[in-house]
Order: structure tokens, then C-alpha cells, then sequence
């Protein structure tokens, strides 16, 4: 197993979050890749306690914003900030004890078994008090995605969506107060896609910040306590889905005329293209 050790100043674990504390920030954000404005100005809070679903159509920036926000992206222009500082103050052992992060693809270049592969969230904390979770952490983690049944498996003999829920137990065991998600639900049938989403709920419930990348608006609406709608790289809307998921906004950002529609049964928004 990896071992992640901490440098003896790097030991003191982070504090708990208060509920709806910022945990982090973009100010005036702009990123170029390949020569590209991808990020142009954005702004955003990260709050404690919350979903925040990141939406809009492919190339809007939302993966982009998502990697620069979790510190893994440096900034062009403007800051971005975790727990009051910029990212790029801080050390890779650091952050990996206040955010974990979910990237699209999860790919492995050894056989590891499924259980190796969810434990590996735990490295960051080696050598600190909450080693001693490990293994009640990896249980809970594989529990809440149903991976426990082929826990002996080695991760690349797994299905698409098989692999996707393994991944997200790794980030799950990795227990920091802020996770950002980037497509959790792509690779799921639907069982686990509603899966997903409520394991998102219960850790905002729990205190934590959950930032995901979703392209299915119905899910924002009905899981996401916040929605920003990112659009040619900025911030087209942001607030609760029931004030940014207009059909206006809506058909403008996609490009696709859509009206919205409420559930007969449970009230619940419906975004149905115009055909």
C-alpha cells in the first residue's frame, strides 16, 4: 500500500468546518489552457454544509473550474483560495488532508484489488491521529457505494461504472471536509446514479462541501442545494435551482430551446427539451 508520511509541521490536522463557512473561493479566476481563455473572471464561494452542482454545456469550463478550485489547476488571472489561502500555498500532503478529489476517468497501472484501491484514500493520513479510522472508513466508504461484494476483484477486471463507484469510495475514505466531483454519475445506471447523489447529500448534511460537475439538470434541480451555470467560461447564474434553472437561461446557455415542467407527484422541476 502507498504511505503517505507528513512532514512533522504539515501533523496538525485541519479544523473541522463550521456550517456554512467558505472553504473555498474563486475571485476574479481566469485559466488559458492551449492558448484559450477557458476561465474568464469567475467568481464562486465553496460553502460548508452544501451541494454545489456546476452545470452547463460541454467546453463551458466547469472541469476546469472544478481542478482550480481543488488546487490542482494554477490560476492565470485572479485567485483561487482554500480555506483562505491560495492554492498554490500550499503543499500536496496538505491539501490532500482538506479536499479529495473524483476526476473523470479513474485509470490504475497495476492490479490492485478493490479494497487496495478505496484504501488508498486513507495515505494522506498517515502518521496523524486518524490513522486509527482506516479501517473503519474503508468499510463505511465501500458500504455506501455497494463495492463490497467484489472487494478481492483487481480494479481493472471491473465494468465502466463498476470502476466509477470504486473511485468514488477511494475519495469517500479519504474523509476531508470538501470533495469535488467531476461527473460521478456518468458511467451509472440509474440505481447508482441516485446512489451517488444521495451519498452527496448525506456528507453536505454531515457538514462537509460537495462540488459537482453534473450534466443532467433534473439531478441538479432535485440534489444541488446551489446551481452555477457556467457559460463560454464565466459564471452565467449561480443560486438555488429554483432562481438560476429558468427555461430562458436555460435555452440560451445550451442552445436548445427547453420548458420547464413540474412533477404531477412530487413537485419536482423537469427541464424538457423543445422537440
Amino acid at each position: 500500500m502507498i504511505r503517505w508520511r507528513l512532514h512533522p509541521r504539515q501533523r496538525a490536522l485541519p479544523p473541522v468546518p463550521r456550517a456554512g463557512q467558505t472553504l473555498a473561493q474563486a475571485c476574479g479566476l481566469g485559466v488559458r489552457l492551449g492558448g484559450r481563455a477557458v476561465l474568464d473572471g469567475v467568481d464562486l464561494d465553496v460553502t460548508a454544509g452544501e451541494v454545489l452542482a456546476l452545470v452547463g454545456p460541454n467546453g463551458a469550463g466547469k472541469s476546469t473550474l472544478l481542478a482550480s478550485l481543488a488546487g490542482d489547476l494554477p490560476a492565470d488571472r485572479g485567485r483561487a483560495l482554500l480555506a483562505d489561502r491560495d492554492n498554490g500555498e500550499w503543499s500536496a500532503a496538505e491539501l490532500a488532508l482538506r479536499r479529495a478529489v473524483l476526476p473523470q476517468a479513474a485509470t490504475l497501472a497495476f492490479p490492485f484489488p478493490v479494497e487496495e484501491v478505496v484504501r488508498m484514500g486513507r495515505a494522506p493520513w498517515a502518521g496523524t491521529p486518524a490513522e486509527d479510522e482506516d479501517d473503519e472508513a474503508v468499510a463505511a466508504a465501500m458500504a455506501a457505494t455497494e463495492v463490497v461484494h467484489f472487494a478481492d476483484r483487481p480494479f481493472g477486471a471491473l465494468s465502466g461504472g463498476e470502476r466509477a463507484r470504486v473511485a468514488l469510495a477511494r475519495v469517500l475514505a479519504q474523509r476531508t471536509p470538501l470533495l469535488f466531483l467531476d461527473e460521478p454519475t456518468a458511467a451509472l445506471d440509474l440505481r447508482h446514479q441516485e446512489l451517488v447523489l444521495r451519498v452527496c447529500r448525506e456528507r453536505a448534511a454531515a457538514g462537509a462541501a460537495v462540488v459537482v460537475v453534473l450534466h443532467d439538470l433534473q439531478s441538479a434541480a432535485a440534489y444541488a442545494d446551489r446551481v452555477a451555470v457556467l457559460h463560454d467560461g464565466r459564471i452565467a447564474a449561480a443560486g438555488s435551482p429554483a432562481d438560476v434553472l429558468g427555461a430562458e437561461l436555460l435555452s440560451r446557455v445550451y442552445r436548445q430551446p427547453v420548458e420547464l415542467l413540474t412533477h404531477p407527484r412530487t413537485g419536482a422541476r423537469l427541464v424538457v427539451p423543445v422537440r
